[in-house]
């Protein structure tokens, strides 16, 4: 569609007729650039019309003012609609005129003053270099945003070594809020290498180098945005979801990445429509309509304010209520939508927002705004006429005249809000970002140069400068190599409180610099309302899903199973209907079940006991049996006992690739320590009793033996468990093959000639052991410890043979609990055969316990 815009150029009554195109838009550019020459040059002339002069008011000239060593540019839409009259041919059309001031975005261009004016009371920033501002109306906008870019660029040139009298140029531009503007604003000054940082343009295509090659923004790209909003509705099962857009770059490009996101997840899109700011009545019903008449419980709203504002208006009109709303950083934090008046509709909206910021001072001076400083200026009178009401012509009946005496205290608005400064955050780090560039291209003069002159910089800032700062409140401030922020956002949901007011609840986050699912993290809090939105409830019991030709993969009917039957997966099984895939299942050795519990009650009784016997021991250190019973190696044994008792718990519980080893190797070394220990006990007894060499020699001779042997014996023992351990060590294992209907949770041994050489070494020892003890038993002692040896030794050699056929046929846990009971059993016969004749005649028959009675010497009377 072809727009003529017809304008009274001359006092002659030239016109002039513009031609714009949607389609060549470089052809439009040049026409509008001639255009502007000629309303600019009647205007020196003192030629120009009174239409041509607000014009020139309008777009050429900046709304705010402030002159400067640098310069930065700002283009903020602070006014939200345009006014437009249709082109006849016969009639002169009436100019383009913006009306209806943006609070929000005027207090966008209030915080980039603000920033500046801090700038320039630093004495470490940019000392002794003013910086001033010139600050343009881009009326949301690409025509305004294109003659916002001609008043920024345009400025003091050089013609023929005479300088033209103007406005000096910008040295970086701020702006603008519409990702569609910004594109416009980019391309201008992109051909003049003059950065554009934005703040609230998030379109994903402003990334593109090779386009925008001077752009920088410290919001997040909605690539990013996008994909946290499909996460965000596949964490809460929504797979069956609606979508409204903005119908411009930003709506269209954020919401086709969101589709594509959306898709790897599984989820389905039912409907996606767009709506545009100047999209007529009409238009907007029916995307309400299309909204109603749907099925989804989840609406997606990646909208721009100005097309939410419109699209809410209609919702109200046609009652669309019982809606989840899921939206994008742009509306999901607006203080305005959370009035009584949107509340029924989007109360329990959730989305993800630019994280909330503090900015010290900026409400003072957003206070201190008002029309007394500068008069001349319109767009303060006109801001101050709109928030009170009032006019400052006294002609205007029926409108009270503003005395200029109001107070914004008194007013509550998105301009004196400062609850929530996201994007006003997003403007002062655009600010600073240029500031710090800046800062570090200057060079400092020598002390007998002007003031002025003290330090030289660029007339264009590089557009690969690197910025790296930190700002007053400590927040880092960095863009990466495509000019884009670090990517993180907040998850806030719209909740009441005590008061009934609306309020914004973070409970949740998404930081796209972390990885592996781990980028969109919920804390924890409720969310007020979660909806079932699907497309078809899944199926019952004995039915299956089926494609429906033509819908999406959401949508399916259910089928009745046919007669034949299809297996189950491995860790699934058939119902008692034979028409469902139940989980197995899963079976372990366990302590809450009984035989666990009395196994484990059994091994801490072991423990128990064994300590008993090592304090019994302890008291009765001195006597004569405990030192003829070799309390050394006594003492060992008994702790080695008391670890192979508690050796047996690693073997309850649910198998895990740390208890799989633990139990092995702690069951292997502690069983090689014990039959050492009573190895080298029976040893040192055969030593003791066969030596020929002197008496006094022999004890010595057998310390350094008992010790060496027990060192020895338990040594070889923990190099097998390393060698094994290392090459093929046990594993939790899914034993899906022993029972149908279950899993068995087992460890698996990794490698089964590990497991039976580590029990084989101890067959040795104890082999070894009952040789030596038997060969002995009838050494002259009137207490024989080789004889409480043989049959301990005896006993723990017929465990361990009836435990290897038990072991090799027990089904399921039964094996685990076949094994801890050959630990108990072997443990208890050691303890009991070796220890409880001793503690017998400590304890109950103190008169044999003396050095004749040891010896065979003491004299029996009749």
């Amino acid at each position: 569609m072809t727009k003529n815009i017809l304008v009274d150029h001359d006092k002659n009554g030239q016109t002039y007729l513009v031609n714009s195109s949607s389609t060549n838009s470089a052809t439009f550019f040049l026409y509008l650039v001639i255009f502007e020459t000629l309303l600019l040059t009647d205007f020196l002339k003192g030629d120009c019309s009174q239409m041509c002069q607000l014009l020139l008011e309008t777009f050429l000239f900046p709304l705010l003012f402030k002159s400067g060593d640098i310069m930065i540019g700002g283009a903020f839409s602070m006014h939200s609609q345009i006014d437009a009259s249709s082109v006849t041919l016969s009639d002169a059309p009436d100019p383009l005129i913006c009306t209806r001031v943006n609070f929000r975005e005027f207090r966008f261009a209030q915080t980039m003053i603000f920033a500046i004016e801090e700038i320039n009371k630093s004495s470490s920033l940019l000392p002794n270099i003013s910086v001033g501002y010139k600050i343009f109306d881009s009326c949301g906008s690409t025509l305004p945003s294109t003659r916002a870019a001609m008043g920024l660029i345009n400025g003091q040139e050089k013609t023929f070594g005479k300088s033209c009298s103007g406005q000096s140029t910008v040295h970086a531009i701020i702006g603008t809020s519409e990702s569609s503007s910004t594109i416009v604003l980019s391309q201008i000054s992109g051909i003049f290498q003059m950065p554009v940082i934005s703040h609230f343009s998030t379109c994903a295509c402003l990334s593109n180098r090779k386009e925008h090659p001077s752009f920088f923004r410290t919001i997040p790209s909605d690539y990013y945005q996008s994909r946290a909003l499909a996460q965000l509705v596949k964490h809460f099962g929504w797979t069956w979801v609606g979508a409204v857009r903005s119908d411009n770059d930003y709506g269209n490009n954020g919401m086709a990445t969101f589709i594509e996101a959306a898709t790897q997840e599984g989820i389905c899109v039912e409907y996606s429509e767009a709506i545009a700011r100047t999209a007529s009545k009409e238009q907007v019903e029916r995307v309400v309509r299309v909204i109603t008449r749907g099925t989804a419980k989840v609406l997606v709203a990646f909208l721009a304010q100005s097309e939410m504002d419109i699209l809410l208006e209609e919702a109200l009109r046609q009652n669309l209520t019982g809606l989840q709303w899921v939206g994008s950083e742009s509306w999901i934090t607006a203080q305005h939508l959370t009035t009584m008046k949107y509340s029924n509709i989007l109360y329990g909206s959730i989305g993800f927002a630019i994280k909330k910021a503090k900015i010290a001072g900026l409400q003072e001076f957003l206070l201190q705004v008002h029309p007394s400083q500068d008069p001349q200026n319109h767009i303060l009178k006109e801001f101050w006429e709109e928030t009170f009401g009032c006019s400052f012509q006294s002609s205007l009946q029926g409108v009270k005249q503003c005395s200029g005496s109001e107070r914004l205290r008194d007013i509550k608005n998105p301009f004196t809000d400062v609850s929530e400064l996201r994007i006003s955050n997003n403007v002062y780090k655009a600010v600073y970002a240029v500031a710090h560039a800046m800062h570090s291209m200057l060079k400092c003069g020598e002390k007998s140069e002007a003031v002025n002159m003290s330090c030289t910089w660029k007339s264009i800032l590089p557009p690969k400068e690197n910025v790296n700062f930190s700002l007053p409140s400590g927040e880092r401030v960095y863009f990466d190599e495509k000019g884009d922020p670090a990517a993180t956002y907040q998850l806030v949901n719209w909740q009441r409180n005590s008061a009934g007011d609306i309020v914004f609840v973070v409970v949740g986050s998404y930081d796209a610099s972390l990885q592996n699912g781990k980028e969109f993290t919920m804390n924890g809090l409720n969310i007020t309302w979660r909806p079932v939105s699907v497309c078809s409830e899944s199926c019952p019991p004995g039915f299956r899903q089926a494609m429906i030709k033509g819908k999406p993969i959401c949508c399916f009917s259910c089928i009745a199973y046919s007669a034949e039957c299809s297996p189950c997966p491995l860790e699934y099984w058939s119902n008692e209907d034979h028409n469902k895939c139940v989980p197995k299942v899963i079976e372990f050795l366990s302590y809450e079940e009984t035989m666990g519990a009395l196994l484990a009650a059994f091994s801490l009784f072991g423990a128990s006991l064994t300590l008993v016997v090592s304090f019994v021991f302890f008291w009765f250190r001195h006597t004569p049996l405990v030192k003829a019973s070799n309390s050394e190696l006594s003492f060992l044994l008994l702790l080695s006992l008391n670890l192979c008792f508690l050796c047996a718990l690693t073997f309850i519980g649910q198998p895990t690739d740390w208890s799989c080893m633990l139990r092995h190797v702690a069951f292997g070394i502690t069983f090689a320590l014990c039959i050492s220990c009573i190895l080298t006990k029976t040893i040192t007894v055969v030593i003791a009793f066969t030596a020929k060499r002197p008496a006094n020699t022999v004890p010595q001779c057998s310390v350094s033996l008992q010790r060496m042997g027990v060192l020895g014996g338990t040594f070889l023992q923990v190099l097998v468990c390393a060698v094994w351990l290392t090459l093929a060590p046990p594993f939790p294992y899914n034993n899906t093959v022993y029972a149908t209907e279950r899993i068995v949770l087992e460890c698996s041994l990794g490698s089964s000639i590990g497991f039976w050489v580590v029990l084989g070494y101890i067959g040795l020892l104890a082999i070894l052991c009952l040789i030596l003890a038997f060969l002995a038993r009838k050494l002259p002692d009137n207490f024989n410890e080789a004889k409480f040896i043989t049959f301990s030794m005896l006993i723990f050699s017929a465990v361990w043979v009836t435990f290897i056929p038990a072991y090799v046929s027990s089904p399921g846990k039964f094996t685990v609990a076949v094994e801890i009971f050959a630990i108990l059993a072997s443990s208890f016969g050691l303890l009991f055969c070796i220890f409880a004749p001793k503690c017998y005649i400590l304890l109950l028959k103190p008169e044999r316990n003396t050095k004749n009675h040891m010896m065979g010497r003491e004299k029996h009377f009749h």
